[in-house]
């Protein structure tokens, strides 16, 4: 996507230093969880590759909110090392949680 805009314009927009953006272009860092929701609204999609199973898209979806694990495990009320293993597919939510998940996700 070509925008003619400078990495200051960018960076301007999503709320970060122009070097931040510099470094993304060029693969030199990745950008934190905590930018993706901007990210998403400059670019008008997700950037993520789609998921397609459980695990990931647990990931993703937490990734696009800009929320840590951490926070997300908050926000559904469970251990963090909970939520680390779904995302690693280690073991599943039960209904209950899965019920949980969804709301938190739905907004």
């Amino acid at each position: 996507m070509d925008l003619n805009l400078l990495q200051k314009q960018v960076a301007d927009q999503i709320g970060v230093h122009e070097q931040t953006v510099t470094n993304w272009e060029v693969n030199a860092t990745v950008p934190e969880v905590r930018y993706m929701p901007e990210i998403i609204r400059f670019l008008g999609h997700d950037p993520q590759p789609p998921a397609a199973e459980f695990p990931e898209r647990l990931a993703t979806t937490r990734k696009a909110l800009g929320l840590s694990q951490r926070k997300m495990a908050a926000k559904l009320g469970v251990d963090p090392a909970t939520l680390m293993g779904w995302e690693a597919g280690r073991h599943r939510p039960t209904a209950k949680s899965l019920d949980l998940i969804e709301g938190v996700l739905q907004g």
